[in-house]
């Protein structure tokens, strides 16, 4: 309890009255039970201090967060892609968790075929694909005869389009030292983020039954069954699409190389490659494809290339009305507007990532439309 007798030496009679009858009250209003005294009434929340003072940390809050995400956006879209996958490699462990399997083992065995899958395809294409770089060497210098002669197709490619003039400068250019150095860190960061997406997608494959349980935690429980169902029915979307499109890529680089090799048009394994890895990319990959193998085709001759022109056109039908009702089915039901529209924003947003997982989200974003915001707003 404060000594009056050591009370500070009062300047004029004003304020140390003031003082001295303040210490005269805190002495009364320490008690054994509360010595510091009892709390005080709150502060107003409707102050005009403190609701600007909210509003400015705030908008502080926000910022710091965007600044955040915005450093943090690679490793961000490479954690979200390896959610992505996980989500679509559940329906194969799922089946075989229902198969008796322990999940772990159910993870090893897809994550194992996967591995042997990639490495036999590799063994198989890199023979392959270094025969017909070497071929390409040794050819280079006719084509760039060919390129030179005006009345060869390639010649009159290049006059319209000057396609030696831009090469030369890009080989010989001031930067060549540079583009090199940059093309090898470029390969070592796609390789280590490629080893990086597959130990984080196999460590997602691994805890996702805990990751789905702590997601439907944070639901209120009230809404939690509603919930789940919903969570549920976005996950067979996307692992439906995921798989589906898999499947649909390898047998679009099967039929461009079989057509290919009837035709005999040069670096068949390589384009049959491409094309499999651009037919993963919705809308606009095929036509990518197409146009590329349409183009190495016209080296042969102009019959083979209208007639590649035309494999693409009939394939993308096949595609469109064949094969993606049946093999993807009505996992992924998104009008053809919205694919297009969700496809141009997803690679503007992110890239070839955001274009790759823009129709599973758009499909979950339908989905959350017609389940929850419709009936909501049906009720208001």
């Amino acid at each position: 309890m404060p000594d009056p007798e050591n009370r500070l030496p009062e300047e004029n009679s004003h304020d140390g009255g003031t003082f001295a009858d303040a210490e005269a009250a805190a002495a009364e209003l320490s008690t054994t039970d509360q010595p510091l005294g009892a709390t005080g009434k709150p502060l107003n929340r409707r102050s005009p201090f403190l609701i600007g003072m909210a509003g400015a940390a705030g908008v502080a809050v926000i910022y710091a967060l965007v600044q955040i995400i915005a450093g943090l956006q690679d490793v961000l879209v490479l954690i979200g892609l390896a959610l992505f996958l996980a989500i679509g490699l559940e329906p194969a462990v799922a089946w075989l968790t229902r198969h008796r399997f322990p999940r772990w083992l159910a993870v090893t065995t897809v994550f194992v075929v996967g591995l042997l899958a990639i490495g036999g395809f590799l063994t198989a294409a890199i023979p392959v694909l270094v025969e017909q770089a070497t071929q390409f060497v040794s050819k280079a210098p006719g084509y760039l005869h060919d390129a030179q002669n005006h009345n060869t197709a390639l010649g009159q490619l290049n006059e319209r389009f000057h396609l030696q003039q831009q090469l030369e400068s890009l080989v010989s250019g001031p930067g060549i030292g540079s583009g090199l150095l940059g093309a090898g860190q470029a390969v070592f960061s796609a390789l280590t983020n490629v080893l990086l997406l597959a130990v984080l997608t196999v460590y997602f494959l691994v805890d996702l039954p805990r990751i789905r349980a702590g997601g439907y935690r944070l639901i209120p429980h009230s809404r939690r069954p509603r919930a789940i169902l919903i969570g549920d029915e976005i996950f067979t979307k996307v692992g439906g699409y995921v798989l589906g499109n898999l499947a649909i890529s390898v047998i679009a680089g099967v039929l461009t190389l079989v057509w290919l090799l009837i035709f005999g048009v040069p670096y068949a394994a390589l384009l049959a490659i491409a094309v499999a890895i651009l037919d993963l990319i919705p809308v606009v990959g095929s036509v990518v494809g197409g146009v590329l193998v349409s183009l190495v085709a016209l080296t042969v001759s102009l019959p083979v290339c209208l007639g590649t022109v035309g494999f693409f056109i009939g394939y993308r039908l096949v595609e469109d009305y064949v094969l993606v009702p049946r093999i993807i089915g009505g996992a992924v039901k998104v009008p053809a507007l919205v694919t297009v529209v969700a496809v141009i924003l997803g690679g503007a947003l992110l890239g070839i990532v955001g274009a790759l997982v823009a129709i599973p989200v758009a499909a979950a974003l339908l989905l959350l439309v017609r389940e929850v915001l419709y009936p909501h707003l049906d009720r208001t």
